[in-house]
């Protein structure tokens, strides 16, 4: 078995009582919301990787302006030529206001779409767990930045 560690950062932008997401188009075409961000650089400090994520998805630039936590998730997938991947993620988690940039899509990246987002609607959204995740280290910013409990409410992706 094949073991696989992916180090990424991403945003929590809240801000009139919505919250900024991104649509990711999976490898089988599915699309479903996640926080913007992603994978870090070799090199790369997390927090430059959430500026450049954001950008990157949205168009807007950000201030990552308190990390909520790490969330840590450890899957197994089928790989090419019968192979299985033991695959271990690691997510971490900022708060981030928009200080720039103007609201748009990304092109020829793994998400289609950006937009804001009712808080209160996004239990309604197909999205990954880690949108869930999120929204729970901000609003409970629980000071060791983990989770004591897996949050149930959407696959985690």
């Amino acid at each position: 078995m094949r073991e696989e560690l992916r180090v990424a950062a991403y945003a929590v932008c809240v801000r009139d009582g919505q919250v900024l997401l991104a649509r990711w188009v999976a490898g089988d075409g599915s699309k479903r919301w996640t926080l913007p961000g992603g994978g870090m650089d070799h090199g790369e400090d997390p927090y430059d990787t959430v500026v450049r994520e954001v950008d990157e998805e949205t168009g807007y630039t950000v201030e990552p302006t308190t990390l909520l936590g790490v969330d840590s998730i450890k899957r197994q997938y089928p790989r090419r030529l019968g192979a299985v991947a033991d695959f271990h993620g690691l997510r971490i988690v900022y708060e981030a206001r928009v200080t720039g940039g103007d609201l748009r899509h990304e092109t020829n990246g793994s998400t289609d779409m950006a937009a804001w987002h009712p808080l209160d609607t996004v239990p309604s959204l197909e999205r990954v767990g880690l949108v869930d995740v999120g929204l729970v280290l901000w609003r409970e910013r629980p000071p060791s930045g983990h989770l004591s409990e897996q949050v149930p409410d959407a696959p985690r992706g």
